[in-house]
């Protein structure tokens, strides 16, 4: 732990960045199976937000491993670091007064809840994209189900690592067999409906 080290407090803050904004900044937490759909449903979220003239940044799971956690492996140890990065990170996306996406599996609830704990009440909204595992498997869009399956992939979520799935989660969205179009605009209604956009 770093020492010898005291908080500077700027006069341009939170509020003002997202006053000048025009926006409640807040992170929008999908979670799920690899292949349930997170990517592809955070994709069509941010555009419908782009097309409203909101201020977003999607944090997507296999491109923070490209540069942020790219030391990381998928051990339970790594899965905890990279959760905790990205949430440092979409703590202070939140601070500027982006609306913040992110698409991670995070399988464990006490990660999740890290990031809920950095911020304000309503800042973190837990979403749970609810897809069966086996239909994750048949989707498979990187064939790492089957490479799992075949033992190629340790501590792979749902085959040989656990996925605790939320228990409460701000918004349950079932994914299974509509187009991701559809599903994207009912996610959108539900968080409307919540008054969560």
């Amino acid at each position: 732990m770093t020492t010898n080290i005291v908080w500077h407090k700027h006069e341009v803050n939170k509020a003002s960045r997202a006053e000048s904004l025009g926006q409640t900044p807040r992170v929008l937490w999908l979670t799920g199976f690899s292949g349930s759909g997170k990517s592809t449903l955070s994709n069509l979220l941010e555009k419908k937000f782009q097309e409203q003239g909101k201020h977003t940044y999607l944090l997507d799971g296999d491109n923070v491993r490209h540069g942020l956690c790219g030391d990381l492996g998928f051990s339970d140890k790594d899965r905890v670091e990279n959760i905790r990065r990205v949430s440092e990170v979409a703590k202070l996306f939140v601070d500027s007064g982006v609306i913040v996406l992110t698409a991670f599996i995070s399988p464990f609830q006490v990660d999740r809840d890290y990031c809920r704990n950095l911020l304000e009440d309503g800042e973190f909204v837990e979403v749970f994209v609810d897809t069966p595992l086996d239909v994750c498997e048949q989707r498979d869009p990187k064939g790492l189900y089957k490479k799992a399956r075949a033992g190629e992939i340790k501590d792979f979520t749902g085959i040989s690592s656990t996925y605790e799935a939320p228990e409460n989660p701000e918004i349950h969205l079932t994914y299974q067999d509509e187009a991701a179009e559809q599903t994207a605009e009912r996610l959108y209604t539900m968080l409307e409906e919540k008054g969560l956009v």
